[in-house]
């Protein structure tokens, strides 16, 4: 698919792998919407590629239907989605307290909520986005649009404390394929992505020292893995036609250790 001139929806786009990915779209010619809770951040990206910031809250349907409604009245119906908005968190499935024998175990409210972002909410604008690529006429090989979900290698070997989490985004991974069926008659490619450990801010907060025992775990290379890294490949996943129903790992070959 040739991408300069078309439009796309990067949620989660204020920053991280998001952000590379619009940045690296509209590098292409693309004409970028940010979705995205961080108004600030998401502004500033924006403005600098020539986009449109959409505050947006993918667990509401209200929010991603005028988030929608916003862009396309902006940059027109995109024939782009790329879904980076998630979240985490870590708790065991039950546990005693080494001090006071006290057991406990994951809270219910805290597993849905990890669910409904990262599961339920790229389902939401999937479903919501392909909507709207009916409506448009279709390209080269019958082609109407391309989506890209991020999924994590948690999906396949989560650690400790991440049940949420791992279910979260083996729920991505499992619905890659039948919503690439669904949509195959239509000409809408889905595929996803599996990151492995990335140099995101939710890891510049770490400590060095842990950041560097991160690295070195990684088979080769050595190092975290790049936001631009993971947009590379979003950006292949849209322009290679090819390329449908599709789980991809990007980690440098790590397998996750149990903790």
């Amino acid at each position: 698919m040739e991408l300069a001139g078309l439009s796309a929806v990067v949620t989660g786009g204020a920053s991280g792998l998001g952000e590379a990915t619009a940045r690296a779209l509209a590098a292409q010619g693309v004409k970028v919407a940010i979705f995205d809770m961080n108004a600030e951040k998401g502004e500033a990206v924006a403005a600098d590629i020539g986009g449109v910031f959409c505050n947006v809250n993918v667990t509401s349907d209200e929010s991603v239907d005028a988030g929608f409604a916003k862009a396309r009245a902006a940059i027109g119906q995109e024939r782009i989605l790329i879904n980076c908005a998630g979240t985490g968190n870590a708790a065991k499935t039950a546990s005693r307290s080494r001090e006071t024998g006290e057991i406990k175990h994951f809270p219910l409210d805290a597993f849905n909520m990890i669910i409904q972002i990262n599961l339920v909410g790229t389902f939401r604008c999937v479903a919501k986005s392909a909507a709207g690529m009916l409506t448009l006429p279709a390209l080269a090989d019958g082609e109407r649009g391309a989506i890209v979900n991020t999924a994590s290698v948690a999906a396949e070997d989560g650690q400790m404390g991440q049940a949420a989490y791992s279910a979260s985004k083996g729920g991505v991974v499992g619905m890659t394929l039948p919503i690439a069926r669904d949509l195959m008659s239509e000409g809408i490619r889905v595929n996803t992505i599996l990151p492995g450990i990335f140099n995101t801010p939710l890891m510049n907060g770490a400590p060095q020292n842990v950041k560097d025992a991160l690295a070195a775990s990684v088979p080769f290379p050595k190092r975290l893995g790049n936001p631009s890294e993971y947009a590379s490949l979003a950006v292949e996943m849209c322009r290679n036609s090819y390329f449908n129903g599709e789980d991809v790992r990007i980690d440098g070959a790590i397998r996750m250790a149990p903790r």
